[in-house]
C-alpha cells in the first residue's frame, strides 16, 4: 500500500507541474542537446554526435557536436544516448464516465513518463473532458501528450458503448457528422456492435465526401473491398483483414446478413478457409487504397490468455486505481467462463494475427502501433502497453526499425499532421532520449532517459520512482 501511494503521489506531482519554468528571453535557444545519436526513422540511419537546438517547442537547428551551445538556456549532454521522435500510441481510450475522470487524467503522466508524446484517442464517453485536456495541453496549462481524438464513436441503434452517436437510419448520418465537425474532432471512428452493413458503408461515404479521415471496426456484414472502396482510411484490429483473406469471405458475409451465423461463431471458419490468393488480393487492395491497419497484437494476446496468466502482481496495477481495475472484471469473467472451444479459438486467432502482421508488412501495407489501452481493457496499461505492442510487432517478424515507424512516423502520416513525428528542422520538438539503441533491441524503447514535450523536460518512470 505504501508503495502504491508513493507512486501515485509521484505521478500526481508530475501532473501538477503544468507550466514550464520561465526561460531566459535573451537566449537564442531554450534547449540544446549535445553529442546525441539521432535515429532517422524514415531512412533507418543513425546520425552520430549531433547537437539539436530547440526554441519555442520547435527544432531550430541540427548541427555537429562542436556547435556553440552558450546561447542555450539549458544544455543536456546526450553522449552515448539516442534521440527519437516522441512515441505515438495510435489507439487509446479515455472512458468510464464522470466517476473515472480523475483516474483517466492520471494516465497523462504515465504516457509522458513512458516517452509517449502523442495519442490517437479512439472514442469513449468523456469527449468534453478530453477536448478540455486537449486545449490545456496545447496551451501548456496541463502536462500531457498531444491528444488527437475521434470524439464519440459512431454505431448503430442501441450501441454497446456509452457516449456513442447512434445511426439508426440514413437520416442520422449527416447530423452525426455535423456534430463531430462542430466539435472539431480529428477523425471519425466507426464501431460495429449494432451498425447495419448498409448504413455503415453510407456513413463512410458521407465522411469521405466531407474529406474526413475515418477508421474503425468493420461489420462482418460487409467486405473489405466494399469498406475500402467507400473510403475507409484505417482498419482497427485484424479480425476484418483476416476475413478478407478467406476464400469464403463473400459466403461468410452473406451468412452474416441472413442471420445464419455471428461474428464470433464465424471466426473458426474464417481461419480454416485462409487462402493465399485471397490474402494477396486483400493486401493489394489495402496498399493501393492507402489504408492503414492497426494490429493491436498486445491486447489480443493479453485477453486471449486471461485464463492462464495471473496479473495480480502486475506492477502497473498500482497506477490504475480501484475504479479502473473494477472495469476489468467483465472481460476477466467472460474469459474464465468461456467454453473450451471459445478459448481455443481465441488462442488460434492470436497465432493467426501474428502471422498476418508479417504478411501485411511484407506486402507493404501501412501499419500503426496502437495498444487499445484504457478502462475495460483488462491489464492493458496506458504507457507501457505501447512498448509491449512494439515488441509484439518485432516478435511477429518486423525489424525494430519497421516497428518504430508504425508509431510516430506513420501516426503523423495517417492523421495528415505536418511538421511532427520526425526529427527535422522546424518540426515540433516532441522527443524522447533513450539510453541505448532500439534499432539493435526493441526493448530499449523502455530504457528512457528523458522526455521533451511542450518545452519541458520530463523524467522517465524509473527516474520518478527514485525521486525523493
Amino acid at each position: 500500500m505504501k508503495k502504491r501511494l508513493l507512486l501515485l503521489l509521484t505521478l500526481a506531482i508530475l501532473s501538477c507541474k503544468n507550466t514550464p519554468e520561465p526561460l531566459d528571453k535573451d537566449s537564442d535557444f531554450d534547449l540544446a542537446i549535445t553529442n546525441i545519436g539521432i535515429i532517422d526513422l524514415e531512412k533507418g540511419d543513425l546520425l552520430q554526435n549531433k547537437t539539436v537546438f530547440i526554441k519555442n517547442d520547435l527544432i531550430s537547428a541540427i548541427s555537429d557536436s562542436q556547435s556553440n551551445t552558450s546561447t542555450a538556456t539549458q544544455v543536456i549532454d546526450g553522449t552515448g544516448k539516442f534521440l527519437l521522435p516522441g512515441f505515438w500510441d495510435n489507439h487509446v481510450h479515455f472512458r468510464g464516465g464522470d466517476s473515472l475522470i480523475s483516474a483517466n487524467k492520471n494516465f497523462l503522466a504515465l504516457f509522458l513518463a513512458n516517452g509517449i508524446t502523442t495519442l490517437r484517442e479512439c472514442g469513449g464517453d468523456m469527449t468534453s473532458t478530453i477536448l478540455d485536456w486537449q486545449q490545456k495541453i496545447a496551451n501548456k496549462q496541463l502536462a500531457g501528450p498531444t491528444i488527437y481524438t475521434s470524439g464519440p464513436k459512431l454505431d448503430g441503434k442501441n450501441a454497446r458503448w456509452e457516449g456513442s452517436l447512434e445511426i439508426a437510419s440514413e437520416e442520422d448520418i449527416a447530423p452525426a457528422l455535423d456534430s463531430l465537425q462542430l466539435l472539431e474532432t480529428d477523425f471519425v471512428k466507426l464501431y460495429d456492435s449494432k451498425f447495419t452493413g448498409e448504413l455503415y458503408l453510407k456513413t463512410i461515404k458521407a465522411a469521405e465526401k466531407r474529406k474526413l479521415i475515418s477508421s474503425g471496426h468493420m461489420p462482418f456484414s460487409v467486405t473489405l473491398e466494399e469498406t475500402t472502396a467507400a473510403g475507409m482510411d484505417g482498419i482497427e484490429h485484424l479480425y476484418y483483414v483476416l476475413k478478407a483473406c478467406s476464400a469464403e469471405e463473400d459466403a461468410i458475409t452473406k451468412d452474416i446478413i441472413a442471420g445464419k451465423t455471428s461474428f464470433w461463431a464465424s471466426l473458426d471458419r474464417v481461419m480454416h478457409t485462409y487462402n493465399k490468393e485471397s490474402a494477396k488480393t486483400a493486401f493489394a487492395t489495402l496498399k493501393s487504397r492507402d489504408v492503414y491497419v492497426i494490429p493491436t497484437l498486445h491486447i489480443n494476446h493479453t485477453l486471449s490468455y486471461l485464463d492462464e496468466e495471473n496479473h495480480d502482481k502486475d506492477e502497473y496495477l498500482y497506477y490504475m486505481g480501484d475504479g479502473i481495475t473494477k472495469t476489468y472484471e467483465g472481460r476477466i469473467k467472460s474469459a474464465l467462463n468461456a467454453s473450451d472451444a471459445v478459448v481455443k479459438t481465441r488462442k488460434q486467432l492470436d497465432s493467426a494475427f501474428v502471422s498476418l502482421v508479417k504478411n501485411l508488412q511484407d506486402n507493404k501495407v501501412k501499419l500503426l502501433a496502437g495498444s487499445d489501452c484504457g478502462a475495460f481493457n483488462s491489464y492493458v496499461y496506458p504507457g507501457i502497453s505501447l512498448h509491449r505492442e512494439l515488441k509484439a510487432l518485432v516478435k511477429a517478424g518486423l525489424s525494430p526499425l519497421q516497428a518504430l515507424q508504425t508509431s510516430a512516423l506513420n501516426g503523423a502520416k495517417f492523421l495528415k499532421k505536418e511538421n511532427i513525428g520526425s526529427i527535422k528542422e522546424n518540426y515540433k520538438a516532441d522527443l524522447v532520449i533513450l539510453n541505448a539503441n532500439p534499432l539493435e533491441n526493441i526493448d530499449e524503447t523502455k530504457n528512457i532517459n528523458l522526455v521533451i514535450k511542450n518545452g519541458k523536460v520530463f523524467k522517465s518512470l524509473e527516474q520518478l520512482k527514485t525521486t525523493p
